[in-house]
């Protein structure tokens, strides 16, 4: 029997899960650390067969398999075998086309048109089209959607033939083809949407290679191959089964029984020993995404710079990567990864200089130190950060009281500015406006520092109507300088994607965005 899955619209529960699946989205570089044994898609050496199933680990239940309805990370990696996007990102992080087989853009960047790919259809059978298009960028629009700040810039939607859609925007905004390779460009069947209505959440239907059969809440997902799938001879396997396993020991163990093929999670202490393990290997590769603290510019002690410039300063970023992570992350001092084209200097964090810290302090009128709370999730990987910075500031006379809050309560906090500083991450974007913008812009909806600098805004916007890489680069260097000052947020490090793989499976690639792609799978 299927369950209802109610839509609960919480970023925070995305945060606390993200660190313990130590992942979260894209230019072109990929960063592969010390420790990465695979990216390839080939695992095995003979050839892949078809048929079978697919176990995959995953971090926690869905709350919704409704991507309009969606706000947590790890629902993603179900998304991908039941619906496509207008648009997907390759290895490289470049866009591709999916279900729109090319695309135009206007001389003035405001309007895009669409040619559709013909002779798909929806698992129900219905044809997917420009009015199935204009159908869903109207429903993700609406402002129940966690997807209409994503789409705020789309103007109009107009079918212009059957497989042709043009999308007209308010102005030019140079990461829209970008924001169509997730959650906004997955297309959902419009007569399923109005048949099931409210329980389409647990009812759902895509284009994808694999559709919705079972799910049992606490234990597993069951996805049964699409045999009308528009890209001939896939998807290889008949079924994938995604096990609910929050504790990625127990995923780990389940790998290594043969249980499960893959995990979406990985326990960072695992991570040498795959070397030498002759039936399983781990992913691990830089994410896209970023992990820090917010610091409320609006009441003691952080309204004053010289502090928030004191504790970033302390901070041993190296140390926390090491020693929590196991190095499966990058120290951070910016929004920006390596396969960013922003990525620069900018994310360098200088060492930490207890001298200079005191004479910030000294200069805030505070010489003898200050006192705050920092409120974090409650997990093990988030206590030990925590704990790790409350060290690191003691020597300059900080004093940090440390304070767990459910995931619930965190997002609370976060949303009513209901705190001195707050643990918090991203999970990333595969274009750096959407790790920067809404950070910082005033106002910002993900702005929880209530941070507001006139030039700064005045860059963001800029960005988001150039669309010549090199220039975009220049602005948001531009950007960090002044933020690299100001300290709104803390950056601490941009956590890997660490993914427990056994060797048996075939047709793995791994893409920046860190989704897993089953399209290909096989196990041999």
């Amino acid at each position: 029997m299927r369950k209802n899955i109610k839509w609960i619209a919480n970023l925070a529960i995305a945060s606390s899960l993200l660190l313990t699946v130590i992942g979260c989205s894209a230019g072109t570089a990929k960063q592969t650390t010390a420790d990465s044994t695979s990216t390839s898609a080939s695992t095995a050496s003979s050839a892949p067969k078809t048929g079978g199933t697919l176990n995959i680990s995953l971090q926690a239940d869905p709350v919704t398999l409704d991507p309009s309805a969606s706000a947590v990370f790890y629902e993603r990696q179900i998304y991908q075998s039941i619906y496509d996007k207008l648009v997907d990102l390759d290895a490289s992080g470049n866009i591709v086309p999916m279900l729109a087989e090319k695309w135009s853009v206007s001389g003035d960047k405001k309007t895009y048109t669409l040619n559709l790919r013909q002779g798909v259809k929806f698992q129900d059978g219905t044809d997917f089209n420009a009015e199935a298009v204009k159908f869903n960028f109207e429903r993700n629009k609406q402002d129940t959607s966690p997807r209409k700040n994503e789409l705020k810039f789309v103007n109009k939607v107009t079918v212009v033939d059957t497989n042709t859609v043009q999308i007209e925007l308010t102005q030019p905004f140079s990461a829209f083809l970008s924001i169509l390779t997730d959650r906004s460009g997955m297309m959902v069947s419009p007569d399923a949407v109005k048949k099931y209505g409210k329980d389409f959440t647990s009812n759902p239907v895509g284009t994808g290679p694999f559709k919705f059969s079972k799910y049992t809440r606490g234990s597993s997902l069951i996805l049964e191959k699409n045999p009308n799938y528009w890209q001939q001879g896939l998807p290889k396997l008949d079924q994938v089964v995604f096990k609910i396993f929050p504790d990625p020991n127990v995923a780990f163990i389940n790998l290594k029984s043969g249980a499960v093929d893959m995990t979406d999670s990985f326990p960072f202490k695992e991570i040498a020993n795959m070397k030498s393990d002759p039936k399983s290997l781990v992913i691990n590769e830089a994410g896209q995404g970023f992990v820090g603290f917010h610091m409320n510019l609006n009441k003691a002690p952080f309204d004053k710079v010289e502090l928030r410039q004191a504790v970033d300063l302390l901070i041993d970023r190296d140390a926390i990567v090491n020693v929590v992570l196991n190095g499966a992350a990058i120290p951070a001092h910016s929004p920006f990864v390596p396969s960013h084209f922003a990525y620069g200097a900018s994310d360098k964090a200088a060492k930490p200089d207890l001298a200079k810290a005191k004479e910030l302090l000294n200069k805030a009128g505070v010489p003898n130190g200050f006192s705050f709370t920092l409120q974090y999730i409650q997990n093990q990987t988030f206590q030990q950060v925590v704990q790790m910075i409350q060290g690191m500031l003691k020597p300059a006379g900080i004093n940090v009281t440390l304070e767990a809050l459910d995931a619930t309560a965190n997002q609370d906090h976060l949303v009513k500015t209901n705190f001195e500083a707050i643990l918090a991450t991203w999970s990333g974007r595969p274009d750096p406006d959407q790790n920067a913008y809404d950070y910082n812009i005033t106002g910002g909806f993900l702005n929880y520092s209530k941070y507001s600098n006139p030039e700064v805004d005045k860059l963001l916007n800029a960005s988001r109507t150039e669309d010549d890489l090199a220039k975009r680069k220049v602005i948001y260097e531009n950007v960090m300088k002044t933020i690299n000052t100001d300290i709104p947020y803390v950056f601490l490090y941009h956590p890997n994607y660490v993914f427990g793989l056994s060797k048996a499976v075939q047709g793995y690639k791994y893409v920046p965005d860190g989704m897993i792609r089953t399209v290909n799978m096989s196990k041999n």
